[in-house]
């Protein structure tokens, strides 16, 4: 443990497995105390306590970050158990993979909701304890969907630039009062996200997604007087990206 992060209180979204628990095992390597949410509970409750019987801080919350209630209430719980939120990180994120004219309304609506609706409701109300102690960091894993376009990934594409218009709207409004926020851009990784549903992509092109949360622990020890609002991390051969 390097206790880089000592004393700060970290709820880490989607943080049941790919890049979501890289992030959590890596924030509780430096010395955060996380909260680890997801939609599933189960696998954000087993990482928790695997990482509490390490040692280490950590908690697990059931979490759908597309709901308002449920966003709020996460963000509200986390300070009442802990006196503080310190960074937030929105990661949780779904995926359609079809066609505009196969992709149904719902479908769509559902990847937004969850994609760039969910970032916008955890931002919001962690910031308003954020500000008011003129501190804290949110962290928003964007994509290189957010810079470029592949066939049948409409739905995907629009939340992706979209959440990154909305971390440099954030960023702008949150620096006067002391609150940094960071778009982290990930390039492919080798996840669950990606290879559930694409069997034959081959691993050798991706990155490992504890390298893109070594990314996310990089911003957040940076010096007060320092915020990185984009970063882009991305596998040596990876062929969505010039």
């Amino acid at each position: 443990m390097t206790h880089e992060l000592c004393g700060r209180v970290a709820l880490v979204t989607g943080g049941g497995r790919g890049l979501g628990e890289a992030i959590c095992r890596t924030l509780v390597g430096a010395g955060a105390t996380v909260v680890a949410a997801d939609v599933r509970e189960e696998p954000v409750r087993r990482l928790a306590d695997e990482l509490a019987a390490a040692g280490g801080q950590a908690s697990a919350l059931r979490l759908d970050v597309s709901d308002e209630q449920q966003a709020r209430d996460a963000v509200e719980s986390t300070i009442a158990r802990h006196g503080r939120i310190d960074v937030l990180v929105n990661n949780a994120g779904v995926d359609v993979t079809t066609s505009v004219d196969e992709l149904g309304v719902e479908e769509f609506d559902r990847v937004l909701s969850v994609n760039l609706r969910g970032p916008f409701l955890m931002a919001k109300f962690a910031l308003a304890s954020m500000q008011e102690r003129r501190s804290g960091h949110i962290v928003n894993i964007v994509s290189t969907a957010a810079k470029r376009a592949w066939p049948n990934a409409s739905a995907y594409h629009a939340s992706k630039w979209g959440l990154l218009g909305l971390s440099h709207a954030l960023h702008v409004e949150a620096r006067v009062q002391g609150v940094k926020v960071t778009a982290v851009v990930a390039g492919g990784m080798r996840t669950p996200f990606l290879l559930d549903r694409f069997p034959d992509l081959d691993p050798a092109l991706l990155q490992d997604p504890q390298n893109v949360a070594e990314t996310v622990r990089f911003v957040l020890t940076q010096p007060a007087e320092t915020v990185i609002p984009e970063v882009m991390v991305l596998p040596m051969r990876e062929t969505s990206w010039p």
